[in-house]
């Protein structure tokens, strides 16, 4: 073959980087915790069986998880109740939050995002990974947009080969 029959692939060989939320993704099973099954007629939470239930309930189970805390049920649960939970939770899980599975994935993203060092996106052509395994919560994808965006030169989403344009510093930002 010669040299100008060659297959070049022009994605690799330029300047973007590939930002992939998923390599944040924190391995772990995420379990959620909801207490409506410990209200009395679905509706009230009594003081005296929500603490036997704390002392009754075998919270090892939680060894090494991530945890939501959460009461689906439309009733008003009082703050000290979520509280308790946390206090028999903390000797086993590794992160308890209140609210949903997609609220504990967002926390678990927004700290890993946090540790991050930002600086190496400045300047730069970045493409934001659209396709993952793992299903990344929309809100993880706006902080990343709201890190990015001051500094890249270019923000796009999708895969290398095939981008949405989203944002392109002008000349009198750069």
């Amino acid at each position: 073959m010669e040299a100008q029959d060659q297959i070049v692939n022009k994605v690799a060989s330029s300047s973007l980087i590939t930002f992939n939320l998923e390599e944040y993704y924190v391995q772990g099973d995420r379990i959620l915790l909801d207490i409506k099954d410990q209200l009395y007629q679905g509706l009230i939470l009594k003081e005296k069986d929500f603490r036997d239930f704390i002392k009754t309930h075998d919270w090892s189970q939680y060894q090494n998880k991530f945890i939501a805390i959460t009461c689906s049920a439309d009733a008003i649960v009082p703050t000290w109740a979520y509280m308790l939970l946390a206090i028999a939770l903390q000797p086993f899980a590794k992160k308890i939050v209140f609210g949903s599975l997609q609220e504990l994935e967002t926390i678990l993203y927004h700290e890993q995002l946090a540790k991050i060092d930002w600086s190496k996106f400045n300047n730069a052509k970045v493409v934001v990974k659209g396709c993952s395994k793992v299903d990344v919560p929309i809100a993880v994808y706006v902080e990343a947009t709201n890190r990015l965006k001051p500094l890249a030169a270019s923000l796009m989403f999708g895969e290398p080969c095939s981008t949405v344009p989203l944002f392109k510093k002008s000349r009198a930002e750069s």
